[in-house]
């Protein structure tokens, strides 16, 4: 085989290749063919003083009229690089017409038909509330109604506050040559929603800290919006201390930061926790409740083996019931304790992997003369102690760190 021979195959092979890309080109052109009422999202490329020119991802640029992306004060809404969705129109010369919605104007009264034939948004201004719904006026003079129930996603507290509003609906019934026109905003601003879920839940994972409001209260927990998603905290993940009413704690509308515990999605739930935002008490137990000082509590709970006091947010401790009857049996700790009462109580041992602390009585039995010292010491601290000042354990921790000092 000759220098040309090799020249000519190599040619060939060239222009079948380049054939094969031409042709899987004009495949993929014909299969992305857009029809008129189809939505897709598209990034601006150019803002003129007339158009909008958006990438649609297909053969040549896309054009918005630059009217539809202005503000009520005239001031475009969009910038170059934003995604914007869009309806495809029409295709004239290489030029592909898109729209956000149809117009208010006049203009717009022919494409009404097309617009619900094609699910494209129509906008109107809410002119008055009659029976059942409000009265809507698209392109101009085309009246259309709009149930109550269709307004909004939720219930609106003042129908009144609606009306001269100028709103984008969805024509869900098209009849009588357009003499019977309902529309639907509602079902916009779900699909806005659920778009807008897809993007947060595309964006979060499990341990991650996001912002969230509250918007509803239950005897089991707090539901908070995080971003067009809702998240449950339960009762137990309110907070380190023990919650009896969630309400006591939070209120609706109240900002949070929140962690997100877990991710269900076939149920599409998710698990929050705001107890893992806030300092774990047990973190400081060994240097704030030393094994032999006494401490001020509150009775949490009384249950057959003993009773939990309260010391501190998050911090329970247990007196065994046999520590509880000062040396005499007793077959229930309410015997000696009331639930809420206010008891002195001394740290016998802290097991800190299983968050536990033993306690006793403080005065309850026999103690050796140094530790009735330290408790009335305990006793005249506290009661010299201006609120808040801490327990003793806290003063002495001070005043060796004073005498340090001298």
């Amino acid at each position: 085989m000759t220098d040309n021979d090799d020249i000519k195959t190599t040619d060939e092979e060239s222009e079948r290749e380049s054939f094969a890309d031409l042709f899987e080109q004009s495949l993929k052109q014909s299969k992305g063919r857009l029809e008129p009422g189809q939505k897709l999202s598209a990034r601006v490329l150019k803002i003129s003083t007339e158009w909008v020119f958006i990438d649609t991802g297909h053969k040549g640029e896309g054009v918005i009229d630059r009217k539809e992306l202005l503000d009520l004060d005239g001031n475009v809404t969009v910038k170059e690089g934003d995604t914007i969705a869009a309806y495809f129109i029409s295709s004239s010369h290489g030029e592909m017409r898109f729209t956000t919605k149809v117009g208010g104007g006049t203009s717009g009264s022919s494409q009404l038909e097309d617009a619900w034939q094609a699910g494209i948004p129509v906008e109107g201004v809410v002119e008055k509330e009659i029976k059942g719904g409000y009265e809507i006026r698209l392109a101009g003079t085309v009246r259309a109604f709009c149930p109550f129930s269709q307004i909004a996603l939720r219930r609106v507290d003042n129908p009144e506050s609606l009306i001269g509003t100028r709103l984008t609906f969805q024509i869900s019934t098209y009849g009588e040559n357009g003499r019977n026109i309902v529309v639907s905003r509602r079902a916009l601003l779900e699909e806005e929603q659920q778009r807008l879920r897809e993007e947060v839940r595309a964006g979060i994972s499990e341990g991650m800290t996001v912002s969230g409001t509250v918007t509803s209260l239950q005897d089991f927990g707090a539901f908070v919006d995080i971003g067009g998603l809702e998240g449950l905290i339960p009762i137990s993940e309110i907070g380190w201390a023990r919650t009896k009413d969630v309400r006591e704690v939070l209120s609706i509308g109240q900002q949070l930061q929140v962690v997100i515990k877990t991710i269900d999605q076939e149920k599409e739930r998710i698990s929050l926790s705001l107890k893992d935002t806030l300092a774990d008490p047990w973190e400081q137990v060994a240097e704030k409740y030393p094994e032999g000082s006494f401490h001020s509590g509150s009775v949490a709970r009384l249950a057959p083996f003993g009773a939990f006091v309260t010391l501190s947010a998050g911090i329970d401790g247990l007196i065994h019931i046999s520590k509880l009857g000062g040396g005499k049996r007793i077959n229930h700790p309410r015997e000696v304790l009331n639930e809420g009462e206010a008891v002195e109580v001394k740290i016998e041992s802290i097991d800190r992997a299983n968050r536990r602390l033993s306690l006793a009585l403080a005065g309850a039995a026999r103690t050796a003369d140094e530790e009735q010292a330290t408790l009335a010491e305990f006793r005249r601290q506290s009661s010299e102690a201006p609120q808040g000042m801490g327990t003793l354990a806290d003063l002495l921790t001070n005043r060796k760190t004073n005498k340090g000092r001298r």
